[in-house]
């Protein structure tokens, strides 16, 4: 029986599917090998959650950005110098690194503030200082308007607040597609991840080189796993819809807000942003570090920890006043 040409391209292509999903899938296993949960867990409303705590004195809450994990902050300075000052609490967020993200489920910034707002109450968590970086500022900004009283003051870092047009949205939203995207997650995505990661680095890092902490502490192989990669795709995807149901908003943050950015952020434009946020927020500082980009956390880690002790300081004169 000879097979005709489409039949034999459609078996190649089936053939070439299963090796690469083959290959994902060994990649993915080696990577939780490589670096199993550094934390602790808890379950919260069906979604378990991993999270790292390390410091003591009052706390203070970290929420890392799109395709991130909690040892992007590890790698960074952040986290030790903090550490000397509050007890500091570092989260996966759903469906990155160790926590997982039920399907069916919408984790837009405001679901996930839900979240938080719970996991600070079983944590015995009141008013901690929080902090977000890129999508997690959204995350922390939607969990200051949702949830005023579980947060003492916001640091938001590197964030896109509005509804500005973000072409990259159409190519790496695609692995949240339904189908379609289940197939790619498993076959091709991880791949092509590998090969533009080194692009990635420089445009994320940018205008300075990737740290080698950065590089050697965190795992590309967790980052690109199929389940990551769902999570990363649909924050692309709902980035622009969240920041514009959010932006009307802004406003009602009552307390203190320090915002920090990278003056040469290649992700995200620092004046339209941050700078727009801290022209609508009464009283908010802002804080913008020439020859930075997006990732000021693990260059200007001492700069990002001065705004977060601005902060502090922001809420107990508030609380003073009020008294």
């Amino acid at each position: 029986m000879t097979l005709s040409p489409r039949t034999r391209y459609l078996l190649a292509a089936a053939a070439v599917a299963a090796a690469s999903a083959l290959v994902v899938r060994a990649a993915a296993r080696r990577a939780e090998r490589r670096h199993p949960p550094a934390g602790r867990f808890l379950e919260v409303d069906g979604v378990r959650l991993h999270y790292t705590v390390e410091g003591d004195g009052p706390p203070l809450v970290l929420f890392h950005g799109n395709g991130s994990m909690i040892a992007d902050f590890a790698a960074s300075p952040l986290v030790r110098e903090a550490a000397l000052r509050w007890r500091v609490y570092v989260l996966d967020r759903p469906g990155y690194g160790y926590s997982s993200r039920p399907r069916g489920r919408r984790f837009t910034p405001e679901a996930q503030a839900d979240l938080f707002a719970k996991a600070f109450a079983a944590l015995g968590l009141k008013q901690p200082l929080v902090l977000g970086h890129s999508y997690g500022a959204l995350v922390a900004a939607a969990l200051g308007i949702r949830h005023p009283d579980a947060v003492r003051a916001l640091v938001l870092v590197s964030g896109a607040y509005f509804p500005t047009p973000r072409p990259e949205a159409i190519m790496f939203g695609l692995p949240a597609v339904p189908v379609l995207g289940d197939l790619l997650r498993h076959t091709v995505s991880p791949l092509v991840g590998r090969l533009i990661w080194p692009a990635l680095m420089r445009v994320i890092f940018g205008p300075r080189p990737e740290p080698e902490s950065f590089r050697v502490g965190f795992s590309k192989g967790l980052a690109l796993r199929p389940g990551a990669l769902r999570a990363s795709a649909a924050e692309t995807l709902n980035l622009v819809p969240a920041a514009a149901a959010l932006a009307s908003r802004y406003k009602a943050l009552r307390m203190p807000v320090v915002l920090v950015a990278g003056a040469d952020d290649r992700m995200v434009d620092t004046t339209t942003h941050s700078g727009g946020l801290h022209r609508l927020v009464p009283g908010s500082r802002l804080v913008v570090l020439p020859g930075f980009g997006h990732m000021v956390h693990h260059g200007a880690s001492a700069a990002v920890a001065a705004a977060v002790l601005e902060a502090e300081r922001l809420a107990d004169d508030q609380r003073a006043a009020a008294a």
